[in-house]
């Protein structure tokens, strides 16, 4: 069967889910391993706890695909209804498979089986045709299902390292031997920074156009990604299709690009210091400690990274950072003036290569006429007393994280291009 010619969806259930008590990345991760698997699937829903609706929306989508995976529900608690209301949807029967208790009587210890016997026995009733996906991590199996003709559901548990075992164990092959032709989809995100994203779609708008391999432009907060997709026979074959766009790209932005896929600008400046030999530390103030996270949330940091002193007051900016009392009052904490001198006293005391400061005003109060919310100062000290200052003014409509958010980006970005152009 083509994968053109069906409609693949995702039904997430728990009512958790839609209240935000936790983040759906089960859906994210199923959506991965579909495109390795060559299969577009066009439609993600989330339903609650509440055996109606569930119907409801099985039924719908009965209607409408050919495929549909469900996460969520199988659990041994009254409102665990997905198999209850799966069965419901078609006007099937549930039949208890013993061999699915005498498996849960094994992994479990006696004292929790008499707690919970009929509790956890309602995950062995499934429809009569249906096929179990064993579940090596868990109590609660899923299956695989065809309840009309054209129409196959398969069930997993809500536990990520749960439903990521049953679909790797039999999930997998199954979806590729029935639904695979053979075709697989791959894509190379490239990242941007320094950039807006209507710049670079403007600039690209011949190859949002493209077929295979596919464009598409979106944005984080600092950082624009263009997710390249190829679909192909073998990865080494959506690669190559790849080859040229990527390379076009590469060639336009040359300055903006930092990175590709799991790359951060963390990890590149980590990446490019290691590589030289050379150390690095901060001193924060608008930030609060945000810059030295975004260092040490990298593995391998320790090679580069010696600290950093957050300076928030004056009284520790003069202790500190030896920052005198009268630049700081002749110019204010949030100076050009002031936020050098961090930066050149911080990397001597701390007995660096390279140092980053930043000050500003990170809002929503602390703003003036001469210095307003989002008023943003950064210096860059680095060998052979060479010094970047940066003035920024970002947008005083962006909450305080945001600013300190794009603080950092700047901060990194900027120190990404003086390496850089110091390498050529």
């Amino acid at each position: 069967m083509s994968p053109n010619s069906f409609g693949v969806e995702i039904l997430s259930i728990g009512t958790e889910l839609l209240l935000g008590n936790i983040v759906n990345t089960n859906a994210q991760w199923i959506s991965q391993q579909l495109s390795q698997l060559g299969l577009n699937h066009f439609r993600q829903s989330t339903v609650g706890d509440n055996c109606d609706r569930i119907i409801k929306v099985i039924q719908e989508i009965s209607q409408r695909s050919n495929l549909l995976i469900t996460t969520g529900g199988l659990g041994p608690t009254p409102d665990d209804l997905t198999t209850e209301a799966i069965a419901k949807s078609f006007n099937e029967s549930l039949f208890e498979r013993q061999h699915l208790w005498d498996e849960i009587k094994q992994k479990l210890s006696n004292s929790k089986l008499q707690d919970d016997s009929s509790s956890l026995r309602k995950q062995c009733f499934f429809p009569k045709n249906a096929q179990i996906i064993y579940n090596p991590r868990g109590t609660a199996p899923g299956m695989i299902w065809e309840p009309i003709k054209g129409f196959t559901i398969l069930t997993f548990p809500g536990v990520p390292s749960e439903m990521k075992s049953m679909w790797e164990e039999t999930a997998f092959n199954f979806i590729k031997t029935k639904f695979s032709d053979g075709y697989c989809f791959f894509s190379n995100t490239l990242k941007f920074a320094g950039i807006g994203e209507s710049s670079v779609a403007e600039k690209i708008n011949e190859l949002l156009n493209l077929k295979n391999p596919t464009v598409a432009p979106y944005a984080n907060l600092g950082e624009v990604k263009l997710r390249i997709t190829a679909r192909a026979k073998n990865e080494e074959e959506a690669k190559n299709i790849i080859k040229p766009v990527k390379e076009k790209l590469k060639k336009e932005f040359s300055k903006f690009i930092f990175g590709e896929d799991d790359d951060t600008l963390p990890s590149v400046i980590i990446k490019e210091l290691t590589k030289r030999n050379q150390t690095i530390v901060f001193a924060e103030s608008c930030t609060g400690g945000l810059l030295s996270s975004s260092i040490t949330s990298i593995s391998g940091s320790s090679q580069v990274f010696q600290g950093s002193i957050i300076s928030y007051s004056n009284e520790l900016k003069n202790s500190l950072l030896n920052i005198s009392e009268e630049k700081l009052t002749k110019y204010g904490a949030v100076s050009e003036e002031v936020c050098e001198a961090m930066a050149i006293n911080v990397k001597k005391k701390l007995k660096a290569d390279w140092a980053i400061s930043i000050s500003g005003i990170a809002g929503p109060k602390g703003g003036s006429k001469d210095k307003p919310v989002g008023l943003v100062y950064i210096s860059i000290s680095g060998p052979n007393n060479h010094i970047t200052n940066i003035k920024k003014i970002f947008n005083s409509t962006r909450n305080r994280i945001e600013i300190q958010t794009l603080s950092v980006n700047v901060c990194l970005n900027r120190l990404r291009l003086i390496l850089l152009s110091s390498s050529k």
